[in-house]
Parts: structure tokens; C-alpha cells; sequence
């Protein structure tokens, strides 16, 4: 990539590189102050020292001096020693924004895909969801739970991008040598889902036991301990499998289609936030759709709903008497994919495996498009601040 990658791109101004983003050249210079201050221990003094014009006017000096036997410096190239760190601190950030902003819509769809809803919990759409919830459990009703999210998306997401940063160059390396390769990206993608969903499934558990309507639990700490007790340790990984089975072809599928739509919209990979946005957009509306079988599944796992237990069993005990002993374990608990896949088929049919989708599509699509915007922004301007600090150091 040309040096000019740092340069904004055509219909963006110098003052303000982030206007299709609506976010202003002081809202970028104060978010950076705060969070350099935070993090220099780990991206070495990046506070904020110069605009963007000078940004723009340095690399250019630069790229007159360097020889064409130096690496040019871009942005998707990051600094070496520096680069993972990099990627886990903009994955961190990004995945946290990313689940509090969405966290409203996450609530409405683990309730949708609730398989027999109590009468209070029956809703038309998202939006008389969220008005019911309000109107009858109160305004932080929606955001219950979100604090054991934050805590787990900022580690999950950091894992995630760095692994998946790491190992696409890697692997197309080895595939397709010099060019990118939407096999490498997509098998990227699935490893760093491995990292990602050990981290996340415990949060997950927790989270969506707080969404459903009528949780019994006081709060995040209660929650943890009355599962730990009741059902043990291995029940905040439950449905990890479940989730791995849904997770690996959505992230394949999320990053291919968001890697194959940056070659069309933005081939020169330059910081182009309206891009971002468009193709992470579009990227989680396709892979969102097409797992969301395997995601009411995963639902069903991690909240155990009591009207399907209790349903299953007596599917069950009427079937046949010889499975008595059977049915009084498979009551207490729903354990592995087949057996959610069988309790869902049997409650709703084949209709009940696109319950929510509407939810899962409209909260996927805004929540990939922050996740990408903000993960590609802080990535930008700390590999900035990086080429700020070689310079100045170049010059002493």
C-alpha cells in the first residue's frame, strides 16, 4: 500500500477524516487524548501532538526522502513490534462499543427467540419489544446484564482481532502468495472464533440468563453463583460447542464478505470510514441470516427456559414409559446441539429455527459496522501516532 494510505480519501476533508462518521476533528483529537493517556505503557507515548494537516504534510516530506528501498508505512501494515498490541487494544475498544451500543437489541432478540414466551413477553416486532419492556419493567430493563458483557468483549475482542490480523497474512502467504485470499480470510476468521467464544461463552450465559423475561436473579454476581451451585461449573460452557458451530461459519462467512466487499468499495485500502461501515453492514446482515438456526439453539442451551424443559419432558414421558429415567434428566437440563435442535423442532417446527431473525439481523447489521469502523479508526491513529513518533525521533 502507497504511503498516501494515511491521506483521506476523496470527499473527506483534512480537518475532518471521519465526516461520513459524524464524528468531528476535536471529537477525534479529545477520544485520542483520553485514551493515549491510558494505554501509553502499551503503544509508547501516543499523546495527542499533531493535527491532521500536519500528519498529512509529514508523510508526504517523508515519502520525497525515503529511499525506494525502505517499507512504505500504511496503516494495514503496522509497525513491527508493535502490531499486535495495536490490534488488541483497537479490537478491545471496538468489541466493548460495539456490545454496549447494541445491547437493547441483543435483550429483544434473546426474548424473540424465546420458544414458548409467557403471555407478558409476546411481541410484534423490535420496536414494541423495546416499548413493552420499557413501559412495563422499567428504562434499564433493556441494558440488565450489560456490565458482565463489557467485562468479557473488551479481552474476547482484543484475542480476536489480533489472531485473526496475524494469521490472514499468514496463511495467505502460504495460499496465494503477494495477493489476499478469501480462503485465509475466512480460516482466520475461524481460529480466532476459537479464542473469542472461550473467553465470551461465560459472559454469554450470564447475559442472556439477565435478558429473558422474569429472571429470577438479582443481579450479575447472583446469577453466576445460583448457576455455579445449581448447576455447575460446566454449565457456563454448555453450549460452547453450539456456539463454535454457529460462530465459525458466521465469522467465515462475515469475513469473506466483508473482505471481498472492501476490494470493491475501497481496493486501495485506504482509512475510508464510509466503507467500513458499508461492508461490515452488509458483511453481518449475511452471516447473521444464515446461522440464525444454530443461534436460537445456542439460546435455548444458555438460558435452560423452563416452559421447554418442561415441555420436553412431557413430550417425552408420553412417547414412552421406559425412558422415565431419561426424561427426569433430560428434564432438569438441555444438553448438546441435537438434543436443542430435536426440543426446537418439536415445539415450533421448522419455523421455530428463524425465530428472532428480524432482531438478529437488525442488531448484527449496526453492531459489525461499529465493530469495523471503530476497530479500523483506532487502528489508524495509533499506527499514526506510531509514524509521529518514528519522525520525531528520526529528526533528534
Amino acid at each position: 500500500m502507497e504511503v498516501d494510505s494515511f491521506t483521506p480519501s476523496s470527499g473527506m476533508s483534512v480537518e475532518n477524516p471521519s465526516a461520513d462518521a459524524g464524528v468531528t476533528s476535536a471529537d477525534i483529537r479529545w477520544l485520542g487524548g483520553k485514551i493515549w493517556d491510558v494505554s501509553d505503557g502499551f503503544v509508547g507515548g501516543l499523546s495527542p501532538r499533531m493535527g491532521e494537516q500536519d500528519f498529512a504534510t509529514s508523510l508526504l516530506r517523508s515519502a520525497t526522502e525515503q529511499s525506494g528501498n525502505e517499507a512504505d508505512i500504511d496503516y494495514e501494515g503496522l509497525p513491527q513490534g508493535a502490531s499486535t498490541t495495536t490490534h488488541m487494544l483497537a479490537g478491545a475498544v471496538a468489541g466493548i462499543m460495539e456490545h454496549c451500543l447494541m445491547y437493547p437489541i441483543d435483550c429483544v432478540k434473546t426474548r424473540m427467540q424465546s420458544l414458548q414466551p409467557a403471555p407478558g413477553a409476546c411481541y410484534r416486532n423490535v420496536m414494541d419489544a423495546l416499548r413493552q419492556i420499557v413501559r412495563t419493567e422499567g428504562l434499564l430493563r433493556p441494558v440488565r446484564g450489560l456490565n458482565v458483557t463489557a467485562i468479557g468483549a473488551g479481552p474476547a475482542h482484543a484475542m480476536y482481532f489480533a489472531c485473526y490480523e496475524k494469521l490472514k497474512w499468514t496463511i495467505s502467504d502460504v495460499v496465494h502468495p503477494g495477493a489476499n485470499s478469501h480462503f485465509a480470510n475466512g480460516l482466520a476468521g475461524c481460529v480466532a472464533t476459537l479464542l473469542h467464544d472461550a473467553v465470551m461463552n461465560p459472559a454469554e450465559v450470564v447475559k442472556q440468563r439477565m435478558q429473558m423475561y422474569n429472571s429470577p436473579y438479582r443481579g450479575v454476581l447472583d446469577c453466576i453463583g445460583a448457576v455455579w451451585h445449581k448447576e455447575g461449573a460446566g454449565a457456563f460452557y454448555r453450549s460452547y460447542t453450539t456456539q463454535l458451530t454457529m460462530n465459525v461459519p458466521f465469522q467465515a462467512l462475515h469475513f469473506m464478505t466483508y473482505e471481498y466487499l472492501q476490494e470493491l468499495l475501497n481496493p486501495h485500502r485506504h482509512y475510508n470510514p464510509a466503507s467500513h461501515v458499508v461492508s461490515g453492514a452488509l458483511a453481518g446482515a449475511v452471516a447473521a441470516a444464515a446461522t440464525t438456526p444454530l443461534d436460537v439453539c445456542k439460546t435455548l442451551l444458555n438460558t435452560q427456559e423452563s416452559l421447554a424443559l418442561q415441555t420436553s419432558a412431557t413430550t417425552a414421558t408420553t412417547t414412552t414409559a421406559t425412558t422415565t429415567a431419561a426424561t427426569a434428566t433430560g428434564a432438569r437440563h438441555i444438553s448438546g446441539l441435537g438434543h436443542a435442535f430435536q426440543t426446537v423442532y418439536r415445539m415450533g417446527g421448522p419455523t421455530a429455527f428463524f425465530k428472532g431473525v428480524q432482531a438478529r439481523v437488525i442488531y448484527q447489521m449496526p453492531s459489525t459496522a461499529i465493530s469495523w469502523s471503530v476497530y479500523e479508526f483506532f487502528k489508524y491513529i495509533i499506527t499514526k501516532r506510531q509514524h509521529e513518533k518514528r519522525l520525531r525521533d528520526g529528526e533528534k
